[in-house]
C-alpha cells in the first residue's frame, strides 16, 4: 500500500478504495450536523482550543481571547446546547469543561488541516514542496 507522509499527517490513497461507506441513521447524521455546526464560529473553536488545555470560568475565557464578556457568554450557550462543553457552578462562577476528548481532536485537526493547507500553498508558491 503506498502511503505519503507530510510532516506528522498520513495520507492513504487506498482507504475506503473500493469499500462503500457504511449507511448511519438519518438521525446519526443530523445529529451530527449539528455537532458541527455549532463547532462552526471561529469564538467556538478558540473557546474548544482553549478548554482543551484547562477548564476555564468565563473571565479566563474573555483574557485568552480578547472577546466580550457577553459574547463568550453567548458561544458557551450554544457550546452547551449542543454537548460540547459543560459547566459547573463553582460560587459565583462557572467553570466550564470539554465534554470529552472527541470534540477537541474534531477541531484539532480541522485546524491541522487548514495549517497544513496553507503550509503546502505556500510551499507551491516559493517552490519548497515537499515531495
Amino acid at each position: 500500500m503506498a502511503v505519503g507522509v507530510r510532516g506528522d499527517h498520513v495520507h492513504s490513497p487506498e482507504r475506503g478504495a473500493g469499500r462503500p461507506a457504511p449507511s448511519r441513521p438519518a438521525g446519526t447524521l443530523t445529529a451530527a450536523g449539528e455537532l458541527l455546526r455549532a463547532l462552526a464560529a471561529p469564538v467556538r473553536i478558540a473557546i474548544v482550543l482553549q478548554l482543551r488545555g484547562a477548564d476555564r470560568c468565563v473571565h479566563e475565557l474573555v483574557e485568552a481571547l480578547g472577546v466580550a464578556q457577553p459574547l463568550i457568554s453567548q458561544h458557551l450557550r450554544v457550546l452547551k446546547a449542543a454537548g460540547v462543553v459543560h459547566g459547573e457552578r463553582h460560587g459565583r462562577e462557572v467553570v466550564y469543561r470539554l465534554v470529552d476528548e472527541h470534540l477537541a481532536h474534531i477541531v484539532v485537526d480541522a485546524v491541522t488541516h487548514v495549517e497544513e493547507g496553507a503550509r503546502g500553498i505556500n510551499d507551491r508558491a516559493s517552490g519548497t514542496e515537499e515531495l
